[in-house]
């Protein structure tokens, strides 16, 4: 889901660096450093903390790679950006890989970076709304985006409301705001691990509904996506990042405040409290089941999740879901064949 929900967190932010911890790695010589371009889905977060550890860190050099970080002004641009050539790699969503590849662009993910969906239903405290049935009459906030109201109507449906006793509202981008407000009773597009931890901190209480567990097939929330020109063109290279970027979630696993260290000393305007709270309730996912490397995806899942987009008509073409996703570039798996 993008990433327009933040707005409140720039609202309350504070400028502060904290040092990054850990050993760092000797970098290899410059003149050898093959240079990547990663593109994020928004601006720096907890989300990213294993990219800005692995860079504190010299992970990226010590595998040979001098990789760029880049910024969008707008949370719609990457896969644009990826299309046109101008960043070799680009976090986006699952459901939004699926739309392009829908439209034809020969896209891929090579690795998740959140192994389940942060996209929720969140209302403050005072609505006591605490489960899909409590939906009933209420009025239900989201961007617009059509696999919002998608959701809305699995989640409804499951829980047997009927969808005229709920009111959606497109609110644009003011998802929090318009909940604070009064002007809806819940919105869809906050994060469990974002919002609703900086309405906790603030004393809302918040209810949350995950999208999983009231109906909606899982799907990897956030996603490492290439062109198919360049997996074939930077293999190696792409493997390298890949893999040192594992090395960098694994060892914010080891050491959460580091990786958070790491995280502030790099950007300005984040609040280091909202950090660290939405790093340490977000590494269960940054991980697959166990027995799995760093950035697993599930064929079987991204097939179910392709089938209900399909069922909803949110995409067209059954090839759109075919082959979306690899994990030939991840730790201990076979290389491409041929």
């Amino acid at each position: 889901m993008r990433r327009s929900a933040l707005s409140l967190a720039v609202a309350f932010a504070l400028i502060l660096g904290l040092a990054a911890c850990g050993e760092k790695m000797d970098p290899v010589n410059s003149a050898h450093e093959q240079s990547l371009t990663l593109m994020l889905d928004f601006f720096p977060n907890a989300d990213h903390v294993g990219i800005y550890q692995a860079l504190v860190q010299g992970g990226f050099a010590h595998a040979g790679l001098d990789v760029h970080v880049q910024t969008p002004s707008d949370p719609a641009l990457p896969l644009k950006l990826l299309e046109a050539g101008k960043v070799d790699v680009a976090i986006s969503y699952e459901p939004e890989v699926l739309l392009a590849r829908d439209k034809g662009l020969p896209l891929v993910s090579i690795a998740a970076l959140v192994q389940r969906p942060l996209t929720s239903i969140v209302s403050i405290g005072s609505k006591h709304i605490r489960t899909a049935a409590d939906l009933r009459g209420k009025r239900v906030g989201d961007a617009g985006i059509p696999y919002q109201h998608a959701y809305l109507t699995t989640i409804l449906q499951t829980a047997g409301v009927p969808a005229g006793s709920v009111k959606e509202t497109n609110v644009g981008f003011d998802l929090v705001p318009a909940m604070l407000s009064g002007r809806v009773d819940a919105t869809l597009g906050a994060y469990w691990n974002y919002e609703a931890i900086q309405l906790a901190q603030k004393n809302k209480k918040p209810n949350v509904i995950r999208m999983e567990q009231a109906g909606v097939p899982t799907y990897d929330e956030l996603v490492l996506v290439v062109t198919r020109k360049t997996l074939a063109a930077k293999t190696d290279e792409l493997r390298a990042f890949v893999q040192a970027l594992a090395r960098g979630y694994e060892s914010v696993r080891a050491n959460p405040r580091a990786g958070v260290g790491a995280l502030l000393g790099s950007t300005t305007g984040l609040d280091p409290k909202l950090q660290l709270a939405s790093t340490l309730a977000t590494l269960p996912v940054f991980f697959p089941a166990a027995g799995k490397p760093w950035g697993w995806q599930d064929a079987n899942q991204w097939n179910a999740y392709g089938s209900w987009m399909l069922s909803h008509n949110l995409i067209s073409n059954a090839a759109a879901v075919a082959d979306a996703s690899t994990n030939e570039l991840l730790a201990g798996q076979a290389p491409p064949l041929g």
